[in-house]
């Protein structure tokens, strides 16, 4: 037999998933999955591993819940570590509790994995602490949809009115306007406060605020549709001076990341923190040179360098991939001086365990050439790993100078298999290479930079871009990911 864990995948922000929930989606050998939880978690899965949707969204399941119980003792059966991955927490009205009954009864192994309650972190990233010291000592989570089989509601509304001090209703949306009247029949004051979240913990998150008399007048005049949840409660007059979230600096902008999927990431989490949607959109896929003869042929003579040039992270990664296979190590360049191309390729080598000799202020090939004028270019040999189809410029200056330079091209960027479709209309555009821009424009057309940022993470970028007559708004000073960060941010930011 196999097990079953049932996962609560949090919220929404997928950063909020619990250590053990992750570590589980990485092993898992079948993710079986509902509507509500964040897809970028499912880019843990491991690539062997089966994934299954089964919806469960308001009033529109995939699969019915019967099946759903099947499904999840049929895989257990088939000796796999399945991962229930259910939004939020399993057991606060997520139906984890007539899962894990079902799960017991056929005997197969189970645990449950808290998850992070849309209940609590929703409100708190509205800025409303749901109980509070002057305003609230007890608080209670409602359903706002109960069980269609039903005959009559289960609510205590007098006691809910009289009894607690704060009120959460999870997946009332919906069912708001009876929501309201129920507890003002039962003696709530029209008067208290009350707010609908939507969304909530995402760049997505809508608040609307309001007393509860009006409160379903309010949410459907703002547009507001499931998910959602209702708090109710004095605590919600906190929220003007509490709320946080919504002041991020990039809070709601869609962004678009052209990077290669290994190496976008790092981008999209950055521009996360500032609270900005990320749409990932893969123009260029690194294809290396498989085999790779004269990589090999430098390794034979790597001690006659005198210099190694290092342009990229993707140049140093496949680079070192090579050279450790052949046997050799790092004592092997110990009289080589090693020069990166920036930070984050100086970072990379780190790892390796080399630390640069030289790192150029500006990051591009311009920045190596300022730093080659300190170094005795004539008569020695420069060695440089790097794209296929890359600008001369560090050769023809290294030549001029009376060196040698050794060009090994170790990649491809090429475009990808299967793109990225652009559902939505993104604020702001980000181009990383002049490889991305001529990608972007092969695979979407000029249509999606209409009436849209763009953003260059430097000159060279830029240069691109103008040339095909492409307006750019924003230019990262610095010329990296977290620069481009800044860039955005600081340009935003002053126009609002």
């Amino acid at each position: 037999m196999g097990k079953v864990y049932l996962v609560g995948a949090g919220p929404g922000d997928p950063k909020l998933i619990t250590l053990k929930g992750l570590e589980l989606i990485k092993e898992a050998d079948v993710v079986i999955y509902d509507y509500l939880i964040n897809k970028d978690l499912l880019s843990f899965v491991g690539k062997n591993a089966e994934l299954i949707y089964v919806g469960k969204q308001a009033s529109c399941h995939e699969l019915p819940q019967t099946d759903i119980n099947a499904l999840l003792i049929k895989k257990a059966k088939e000796k796999n570590l399945v991962v229930r991955l259910k939004g939020g927490d399993p057991f606060m009205f997520g139906r984890g509790g007539e899962e894990a009954e079902f799960i017991a009864e056929h005997r197969i192994d189970f645990e449950i994995v808290p998850g992070v309650t849309s209940a609590i972190s929703a409100p708190a990233y509205a800025g409303i602490p749901l109980t509070h010291r002057e305003y609230a000592s007890s608080v209670a989570f409602i359903t706002g949809h109960e069980g269609a089989s039903k005959i009559e509601s289960t609510i205590k509304w007098g006691a809910l009115a009289h009894g607690c001090d704060t009120l959460v209703f999870l997946m009332g949306i919906k069912n708001l306007k009876d929501i309201k009247e129920n507890l003002i029949k039962a003696g709530k004051d029209p008067h208290t406060p009350a707010c609908v979240i939507q969304w909530g913990t995402l760049p997505e998150q809508k608040v609307v605020s309001g007393h509860l008399k009006e409160i379903d007048t309010l949410v459907k005049a703002a547009g507001i549709k499931p998910p959602g949840i209702i708090v109710v409660g004095n605590v919600t007059s906190l929220r003007e001076n509490l709320k946080w979230f919504e002041k991020k600096s990039l809070f709601g902008k869609r962004i678009v990341v052209t990077r290669p999927p290994h190496q976008s990431t790092k981008f999209g989490s950055l521009l996360m923190e500032k609270g900005a949607r990320v749409i990932y959109m893969p123009t260029i896929e690194i294809e290396p040179i498989d085999p790779n003869k004269a990589l090999l042929r430098s390794f034979k003579k790597i001690g006659s360098y005198y210099c190694i040039i290092f342009t990229s992270v993707n140049g140093a990664s496949i680079f070192f991939d090579n050279f450790f296979k052949t046997g050799m190590d790092t004592r092997a360049l110990h009289n080589i001086t090693i020069l990166p191309i920036g930070d984050a390729t100086a970072s990379f080598l780190k790892t390796v365990g080399i630390i640069p000799d030289l790192i150029p202020e500006q990051f591009t090939s311009e920045g190596i050439i300022h730093v080659l004028k300190d170094l005795k270019v004539k008569d020695n040999a420069f060695l440089l790993p790097r794209a296929k189809d890359a600008r001369d410029v560090i050769v023809d200056y290294i030549k001029n100078q009376g060196g040698r330079c050794d060009v090994v091209p170790l990649y491809k960027a090429v475009l990808p298999k299967t793109p990225a479709l652009l559902t939505e209309k993104p604020d702001i555009i980000t181009f990383t290479s002049s490889s991305t821009v001529g990608n972007f424009l092969k695979i979407y057309g000029r249509e999606p930079l209409n009436n849209t940022l763009i953003a260059s993470i430097g000159p060279i970028t830029t240069e691109t871009l103008r040339k095909n007559n492409i307006e750019v708004h924003i230019e990262s000073r610095i010329y990296d990911i977290k620069g481009l960060t800044e860039a955005i941010e600081q340009y935003i930011t002053k126009r609002g």
